[in-house]
């Protein structure tokens, strides 16, 4: 065939052979409706050809009117590991948020930034930026100023393991929604620096849970993980921790604050995550570093994760534990040689693969439930309830006051000990130096 004197030279299955013979540039996917594994399957086609790829924007960017057709663009890794579109209740949001006063803690990090950017979207009275770093801070803020002129936005440098502070930025703005964000979140680096796990990730949600009770907050939620399932870590023990403090702390006596909490699993492109690491290794020219052959994880584009969290935090009144479909799960390995077929490489060739070992408190597998849990569902095909015995305020209390005087502690073995007592189910693997 020829199309306006322009010859076709065949299909998707003759990729290979087109580019070997002929002197080509570069890659254009013109299928804007193509769904991810289409992608997929057209990206493994043009493997080898040690090509660059770009490719029109999606249909759903064309209808919004962000980009046009004539906006060509790199194949990220989202357009391959990211999923359809989620079809969101924006009513059910809007009365969530609209008018009223929302606080985010954590804002100058990925997912509470990202968080923020949504929220803008529902014309909140008032956006409470909390954050302890102070240029991260400055950066969203001017952001959020230049994107949503007509919301009024207020940056607090806020430390949320300084209770005090807290309370007076509570005090002072009364949020009527709180989106607790702020975590220390990176496995590895919480093993070895365990009394700092415990102070931000448990006496830090306790700080910020405690101000919206005093100060009537309406809602909390709290952004959990899919690491707080039966941890193997330090870090996904105190977020377990967290999850139970905030359930002990609905209908306590006094509080009118419906608290509730969202695990989800790997965010695509957070700060210190695989996929930005990897493409730092691959602009270097390797190699790229995998963990283990057989390492699996959950990966959600961090868009839908802030849109899911505010979908069900929308929903329920208080004490519930929501879970995120996630999706199947992918091998970090395929992960690094998709990554380096998009960079215009050969895996193996151009740019090498080195596993480098688990690190400590890593699993192979991460899980989102546990066995014998009862799963519930919602109106909302993805987001799912975790049902399980709330943890009493009288066992909140006592588990508080175990871990309270560890914070400074340079014994990791007694913070392990600590809280084990406090979540039996959680079983260190890999520890640091083992």
């Amino acid at each position: 065939m020829v199309i306006h004197g322009i010859p076709v030279m065949g299909t998707t299955q003759d990729i290979p052979t087109i580019c070997q013979e002929n002197e080509i540039d570069e890659i254009i996917i013109s299928i804007p409706s193509a769904t991810h594994k289409q992608l997929q399957r057209i990206i493994e086609l043009c493997t080898g050809t040690n090509l660059k790829f770009q490719s029109l924007p999606s249909v759903g960017d064309l209808i919004d009117g962000r980009v046009t057709v004539s906006q060509i663009r790199p194949i990220d890794i989202d357009d391959l590991l990211g999923r359809e579109i989620a079809e969101l209740d924006e009513e059910a949001i809007a009365r969530f948020l609209r008018g009223r006063t929302i606080l985010v803690t954590g804002a100058g990090g990925s997912i509470g930034g990202e968080m923020c950017r949504q929220i803008c979207r529902y014309q909140p009275a008032r956006l409470i930026l909390v954050e302890q770093a102070e240029t991260p801070l400055f950066d969203i803020d001017n952001e959020l100023h230049e994107s949503f002129a007509d919301v009024p936005i207020v940056p607090c440098v806020c430390d949320i393991c300084e209770r005090q502070r807290v309370m007076s930025v509570w005090e002072v703005h009364r949020p009527d929604v709180v989106i607790h964000a702020a975590a220390h979140k990176h496995v590895p680096m919480m093993e070895r620096n365990a009394a700092e796990a415990v102070k931000n990730n448990i006496l830090g949600t306790k700080n910020v849970a405690d101000a919206s009770c005093q100060h009537d907050a309406a809602e909390f939620v709290l952004i959990s993980t899919d690491k707080a399932v039966n941890p193997s870590s330090i870090m996904g023990a105190t977020k377990r921790v967290a999850e139970m403090y905030i359930q002990a702390m609905n209908g306590r006596d006094g509080c009118k604050t419906a608290f509730k909490a969202v695990r989800f699993g790997n965010v695509l492109g957070s700060a210190g995550s695989v996929v930005p690491t990897f493409r730092k290794q691959i602009g270097q020219g390797g190699p790229v570093r995998v963990t283990h052959p057989e390492m699996r994880r959950y990966f959600m584009a961090i868009q839908e994760a802030a849109q899911l969290v505010l979908q069900a935090a929308a929903m329920g009144s208080g004490g519930q534990i929501f879970l995120l479909d996630m999706g199947e799960p992918v091998h970090i390995v395929d992960l690094a040689r998709q990554m380096i077929t998009l960079s215009g490489f050969r895996p193996g060739e151009d740019i090498d693969i080195v596993f480098t070992g688990i690190r400590p408190g890593e699993k192979l597998f991460e899980e989102l439930r546990t066995e014998g849990e009862d799963i519930q569902p919602t109106i909302h095909p993805k987001v799912h309830i975790w049902t399980s015995r709330p943890t009493t305020w009288a066992e909140a209390e006592q588990a508080i006051g175990a871990l309270g005087g560890l914070t400074n502690s340079r014994s990791r073995e007694v913070i392990v000990q600590a809280l084990q007592t406090i979540v039996p189910e959680y079983e260190p693997l890999n520890p640091p130096g083992s």
